[in-house]
């Protein structure tokens, strides 16, 4: 196993040469990265059975199983997604501003690559692929550190790119994984100033506050989803029950998926149980104030603590709240900053709701699960920044670059 420091000083080197390519070699490269996953789809899902089996005997819960899992129609979807990165336009080298100056200088900026991306992350394989392909898109070699729980799902996808990135003409080592999964290895690799440009981690939020924490390098944070949904008096029901079933259990393991629900004390009679029974063909336990547990007899009390937690399951909080402004005054305590919706038929109230709340995506009368690089028509994407430096939003292609000036002159001096 390479040391650590041998990576970085890999990578810088494959970061020299991937900025002297144009957007048609790297294009061709990720189609042959694609195809490769494809065809390597059987060895791909046995490594991965075996990170299953593990999982499974060492008590992974099934949120954390249902992240970790691969199967056919998942790698196609990982190929799939290195190709949308392909079809993207270049990235680099786009002209953002110009200018002649009264002296004669003319002066540009343009887009440039990040340099060498350090990627964190968690259980899910397909980050793997997707960060690769992003970041050799946006002419930037990374360095990929998973967890444990994934490791031999991770060695099996990164052999793959590599050996077809290789083949294509690139350097092998524009894409590199950390196979020592220790908290130690992880430190070392946060601590790689002037080999690693820049930390992106993408999981829970005990990942990401440790990788903040720590970090000696500049880290874009990309955020844990404690995403709300409020129910305003004036609410479509239905809808709101069809939008909340579909936020909390279409995938309830992603970032994306709604975690709290906030009802208007005016309707919470009548709201709340039918959202509750159209929740309870998934199981989903709620967590209840006071309000909610009196409307729902199956509800269970909540502790302080539940407001605030990426459940990650079949599990929601539930809050009566008296108006408008003390829903959003929750979301603003509690929130981490995500994505927040609200169920109205208000205009007025819509339109407070997307000016007040302070969340990466605020949505009027649809489910949290729309954030996504794809949905939002940026292709993949390497997580969701919650941050306001940078990036904010899908992390995807268009943000992995960063800028420099160029400045022509014929003999000004100052």
């Amino acid at each position: 196993m390479p040391a650590i420091r041998e990576l970085g000083e890999r990578a810088q080197e494959a970061r020299t040469r991937l900025a002297k390519l144009d957007g048609a070699v790297k294009r061709a490269a990720l189609e042959a990265a694609a195809q490769a996953l494809e065809d390597s789809c059987a060895a791909i899902l046995a490594a991965n059975a075996l990170d299953l089996q593990t999982g499974r005997s060492n008590g992974m819960s099934e949120s954390l199983l249902d992240r970790l899992a691969l199967d056919e129609s998942r790698v196609a979807g990982m190929a799939n997604g290195v190709r949308d990165v392909a079809a993207e336009e270049d990235p680099v080298g786009r002209v953002r501003w110009g200018a002649v100056r009264p002296n004669g200088l003319r002066i540009e900026k343009i887009t440039v690559p990040l340099g060498v991306v350090g990627v964190i992350f968690e259980a899910r394989p397909n980050v793997c692929s997707d960060a690769a392909a992003l970041c050799l898109m946006a002419g930037n070699s990374c360095i990929l550190r998973g967890g444990k729980e994934a490791i031999r799902s991770n060695t099996a996808i990164a052999k793959v790119m590599r050996h077809a990135l290789e083949n294509a003409g690139l350097p092998a080592d524009c894409v590199q994984l950390l196979e020592d999964t220790s908290r130690e290895g992880a430190a070392e690799m946060m601590a790689l100033t002037g080999l690693i440009d820049v930390l992106i981690p993408r999981g829970g939020a005990g990942l990401i506050r440790a990788v903040v924490e720590n970090a000696r390098i500049p880290v874009i944070e990309t955020g844990a989803g404690n995403c709300h949904i409020y129910v305003d008096e004036s609410a479509d029901i239905n809808m709101a029950a069809e939008i909340i079933f579909n936020a909390k259990t279409s995938r309830p393991s992603v970032c994306n998926a709604a975690e709290s629900l906030l009802v208007h004390r005016a309707i919470a009679a009548q709201a709340l149980p039918i959202i509750a029974a159209r929740l309870a063909e998934k199981s989903v336990e709620l967590r209840g104030d006071a309000a909610a547990c009196a409307i729902l007899p199956s509800a269970v009390p909540a502790a302080e603590e539940d407001w605030g937690t990426e459940y990650g399951g079949y599990v929601m909080s539930v809050k009566v709240v008296d108006d408008f402004d003390e829903a959003v005054t929750h979301i603003a305590k509690y929130s981490t900053h995500h994505s927040e919706a609200i169920i109205t038929r208000d205009y007025a109230a819509s339109e407070r709701f997307l000016r007040e709340v302070d969340s990466a995506a605020v949505y009027v009368n649809a489910s949290t699960r729309f954030t996504d690089g794809g949905e939002f028509g940026f292709g993949a994407e390497i997580g969701i920044s919650t941050q306001k430096l940078h990036a904010r939003g899908p992390l995807g292609l268009g943000n992995l670059v960063s800028e420099k000036y160029l400045i022509r002159g014929d003999g000004q001096t100052r």
